[in-house]
């Protein structure tokens, strides 16, 4: 009589060691990439948003002055019987797609976020992030005497 073993866990495990190794990375299929770019001035955070708008997406500081980034895309396509009566048609292809997505960001101190501002381009969301200039910088650090 062979030994069945009843717990199925070791068959994931097999997956997960093959699939997410150095030579190929598991990627969340859910959440679109994201890069975020330094230069001296500002950052600039880009999402890949292929097929998206700027109405599926809300952008916002959260009260603990983090960078919330959420898209929220609901889409229906229909393939129906041509008929004259649309009493008497029927599906016979329907299908509904929903994608909800949010990433929240900390946001480095030398951020201005007065100055925040979005743009879509080519199906990519861009967020301009501007830094402080040195003299915002020294306005902001004042440093007060004590009498």
């Amino acid at each position: 009589m062979a030994l069945v073993r009843r717990n199925q866990n070791w068959l994931p495990s097999i997956f997960n060691d093959f699939f997410d190794n150095d030579w190929m990375v598991k990627a969340n299929a859910t959440a679109p990439a994201i890069n975020v770019l330094e230069t001296a001035t500002e950052y600039t955070v880009e999402v890949a948003a292929p097929g998206m708008t700027k109405d599926d997406f809300n952008i916002h500081i959260d009260e603990d002055n983090n960078l919330v980034i959420s898209m929220e895309k609901k889409t229906e396509n229909k393939t129906e019987e041509n008929n004259a009566e649309k009493k008497e048609s029927r599906y016979l292809r329907r299908e509904f797609s929903y994608s909800q997505f949010q990433q929240t960001m900390i946001l480095p101190d030398d951020v201005d976020k007065d100055k925040i501002s979005a743009r879509m381009e080519n199906g990519v969301l861009n967020i301009d992030l501007p830094k402080y200039t040195e003299q915002e910088k020294e306005k902001a650090h004042k440093v007060i005497d004590i009498q």
